[in-house]
């Protein structure tokens, strides 16, 4: 295959437990190779008048955890009724048992009515999230001064990888909004909302661990949530999962990325015609079967130079390169620097 497209060499050579996992679950592929790691957790008791303002993940980053690419931030709502407002959108009316999850990093705030401002500057923002993350602040946040209807929420922010290639994040809209269901005790999300709710009240050793694995579980559950209400017609990776056609090739390139796959032996695979799956496949995903390969292949590869994970040479191979040049140039172009470089820092 020309260009970015590898031509493969059919041989794992990196870790088998890594390299060769079987790929049925496209989901659980992605957010194990984007790292989705916790990064700060803290619960607000809130009475009106107050508001809380996060800024971009761009920003927040470099203050909360330097070591990620991206934050994505979620709250739970425990108790009483709050207002979320992002840019110049219509502000969203959250209530209790509610999770609001901003996974593009935009800046956002939360307040008791949807018209106020903080007038705090960035770098007064960003401060106090440094001193949270570094543990100097109170694990619980006491906010505003009113007598009115307290709130209580709990408030998490993962840290995850974006680049070279993240079709979740991609595939979540803005701002998702979910409510919690008439069921919980019968509904993961519901309960994981009370176990937080529990813990987050627990003043045992290992609260801040135990309540970062829940904001992890947590961020998980409300994407299968979302996945479970995406229908065919509305397109996007998460719904291409669950269309026939173009989930069973997207499990088929996750089940062995290594493999010389073309468009033909993908569509073989998938018992159609090459023109129906490269239609089908644009149409749920946005771009060419191969291309999605190769985006994949490269996400892969991010992580195993992260991690460390063997020589260059190694890492190409395992992925389903046979040249080590080719896959360089293919790596510095999605991602703006070489192999090397990209695992040293």
């Amino acid at each position: 295959m020309a260009g970015d497209h590898d031509q493969a060499s059919g041989n794992p050579a990196v870790g088998a437990g890594t390299a060769s996992r079987p790929g049925d679950d496209p989901l659980s592929d992605v957010l194990e190779v984007v790292r989705l790691t916790g990064a700060v957790f803290f619960v607000v008791h809130a009475a009106p008048p107050w508001i809380a303002e996060a800024p971009e993940s761009v920003e927040l980053a470099p203050a909360i955890l330097p070591r990620v690419q991206h934050v994505v931030s979620y709250h739970v709502i425990v108790e009483g009724t709050c207002w979320c407002r992002m840019g110049a959108g219509d502000p969203v009316r959250l209530e209790a048992g509610d999770v609001l999850v901003v996974p593009h990093g935009d800046a956002y705030s939360l307040s008791s009515t949807p018209d106020l401002r903080s007038g705090l500057t960035l770098a007064q923002v960003l401060e106090w999230f440094r001193l949270m993350a570094s543990g100097e602040l109170p694990f619980i946040v006491e906010e505003g001064g009113g007598t009115g209807a307290s709130l209580q929420v709990v408030c998490g922010f993962l840290g995850c990888d974006a680049l070279p290639f993240n079709p979740v994040l991609a595939a979540l809209p803005r701002l998702l909004h979910v409510r919690r269901p008439a069921a919980p005790a019968r509904d993961g999300l519901g309960a994981l909302v009370d176990l937080i709710t529990a813990e987050s009240g627990d003043p045992r050793a290992g609260r801040r661990s135990v309540l970062l694995r829940i904001g992890e579980l947590m961020f998980v559950e409300v994407v299968r949530r979302h996945l479970a209400t995406v229908t065919t017609e509305d397109g996007g990776w998460l719904a291409g999962l669950r269309d026939p056609l173009v989930g069973r090739v997207l499990v088929q390139m996750h089940r062995e990325p290594h493999r010389a796959w073309t468009i033909d032996a993908l569509a073989r695979e998938a018992g159609t015609s090459r023109s129906v799956l490269a239609e089908r496949f644009v149409q749920f995903v946005g771009e060419p079967p191969m291309h999605y390969l190769t985006r994949w292949r490269l996400q892969r590869a991010a992580r195993l130079l992260a991690d460390g994970a063997g020589k260059v040479s190694a890492v190409a191979r395992a992925v389903g390169y046979e040249s080590e040049a080719a896959f360089s140039r293919a790596f510095k172009k999605h991602t703006g620097v070489a192999p090397a470089a990209w695992r040293d820092r």
